[in-house]
């Protein structure tokens, strides 16, 4: 019994070893060659070709696996998808720091973690809790429970993104961290900033500032203006939600206090 348990825990091990090489071997490679789809990406298409089939509106510019336009579809209709990589250089300095002042401000000084964030963000989740779980006993707060909080940086973000599930587990995490430390390990801070804009989502079926700048803006992501770079910056916690109302008070009024961040933003 012992030796079994001994021979299944070495087993173990070696798996998770070779599952390390396997994420250093992709974001290694990452240094050369962009990423075709994410983790998330998979996922995100998974459940609309299964749940949720879309009829593909003409505002919006579907892209096929090469990244070129192109469709997704079964015999239940058609999935909306827009996704095209763009190089760095051809996106624009306002976006950069609009995220970065939005998402990540110590970006280009921290190693990939930022511990003081997350302490913060566990003790305002841990009240969120609290009051989620009075509201429920005493009824006293209609529609959705109030959010939790995230503390990551975009380095993070994007291992998670990449690689990882959206599960919220002490396993899941600790690999995060592990991904995370590998992407600054492999690769410098512009490069991770660029493959993250070309990979976050903006949207259901909108992935990358490309597509998020055509479809929100209608126009390239080097012509984004701050303000129109901040608004998109403002959607990223929630996508989805904000994409119901992007001209929303809450996201202008968000979008002018990063504009006035955009300043103090380092580039990379």
């Amino acid at each position: 019994m012992i030796r079994q348990c001994a021979r299944l825990l070495v087993l173990l091990l070696v798996a998770l070893m070779c599952l390390q090489i396997y994420f250093i071997a992709r974001v290694a490679l990452m240094r050369w060659v962009d990423p075709q789809s994410t983790a998330f990406q998979r996922s995100e298409l998974w459940r609309l070709w299964h749940d949720r089939p879309v009829v593909t509106p003409k505002a919006l510019a579907p892209a096929r696996a090469d990244g070129a336009s192109g469709q997704w579809g079964n015999d239940r209709g058609r999935i909306a998808w827009s996704q095209q990589w763009v190089d760095g250089t051809r996106i624009g300095d306002d976006m950069k720091r609009a995220v970065i002042a939005s998402e990540d401000a110590g970006f280009v000084d921290h190693g990939g973690v930022e511990w003081d964030a997350i302490e913060r963000a566990w003790d305002r989740n841990q009240r969120t809790q609290v009051l989620n779980q009075r509201f429920a006993k005493e009824g006293t707060r209609r529609g959705r429970p109030l959010k939790l909080v995230g503390g990551s940086t975009i380095t993070q973000q994007l291992a998670k993104n990449l690689f990882l599930s959206g599960e919220r587990t002490l396993a899941r995490k600790a690999q995060e961290f592990v991904v995370t430390w590998t992407l600054e390990a492999l690769l410098d801070k512009r490069r991770i900033l660029e493959i993250y804009l070309n990979s976050v989502e903006w949207g259901e079926g909108i992935f990358g500032v490309q597509a998020a700048a055509l479809h929100y803006h209608h126009v390239d992501a080097s012509r984004l203006d701050a303000f129109s770079a901040a608004r998109l910056a403002v959607m990223l916690p929630a996508p989805k939600r904000f994409q119901r109302n992007p001209g929303s008070a809450y996201v202008s009024e968000r979008a002018a206090t990063i504009v006035a961040r955009m300043g103090d933003v380092e580039l990379p």
